[in-house]
C-alpha cells in the first residue's frame, strides 16, 4: 500500500520543530554582550577625540611658536649688517628651525601614536572578552 502525500496545509509544523535540537540562545547574554560592545567603541572613541583635540592644540601651540621665532629670527637678520654675517646667521637660523620642526614631528607623532594605541587596546581588550563570552556560551550549550 502506497502512503498518501500530505499537503502543506496537513502538515504539523509545531511537531516537525520539536525533531530539530537548535541551541538555546541567552537573549540576555547578547543583550550584555552588545552593551559592552557599545561601551567599549564609546570609550575608544572617547579616548581618540581627546586625543585628536590634544594633538589639533599643540599643533597650534607650534604654529603660535613657529611664528614668534620667524618674527624674532627677521629681526635678527635685519639687525646684522655685514652680508657675511647676514648669510652665517641666516644658515644658523635655518639649521635651528628645521631641529626644532623635527623635533615638533616626532612629538606630534608620539602623541597620535600613544592615542590611537588607547583606543586599540580597549578595543583588543573586548575582543578578546567578546571570544571568551562565545566561547562560554558554546560551551553551555553543549551541556
Amino acid at each position: 500500500m502506497t502512503k498518501k502525500h500530505e499537503s502543506v496545509f496537513d502538515m504539523d509544523f509545531t511537531k516537525m520543530m520539536a525533531e530539530f535540537r537548535l541551541p538555546q540562545v541567552d537573549v540576555e547574554a547578547l543583550v550584555a554582550a552588545q552593551r559592552k560592545n557599545i561601551e567599549s567603541l564609546s570609550t575608544a572613541n572617547k579616548l581618540a577625540l581627546e586625543g585628536m583635540q590634544a594633538v589639533a592644540k599643540r599643533n597650534m601651540e607650534i604654529m603660535q611658536s613657529t611664528l614668534a621665532d620667524l618674527t624674532e629670527a627677521m629681526k635678527t637678520l635685519a639687525a646684522a649688517e655685514a652680508p657675511q654675517a647676514k648669510a652665517a646667521k641666516q644658515a644658523e637660523l635655518m639649521k635651528a628651525s628645521y631641529e626644532k620642526a623635527v623635533q615638533n614631528i616626532r612629538e606630534l607623532q608620539d602623541m597620535i601614536q600613544k592615542m590611537s594605541g588607547e583606543a586599540m587596546n580597549v578595543l583588543n581588550k573586548r575582543i578578546a572578552e567578546a571570544l571568551e563570552e562565545v566561547k562560554a556560551m558554546m560551551e553551555k550549550a553543549k551541556g
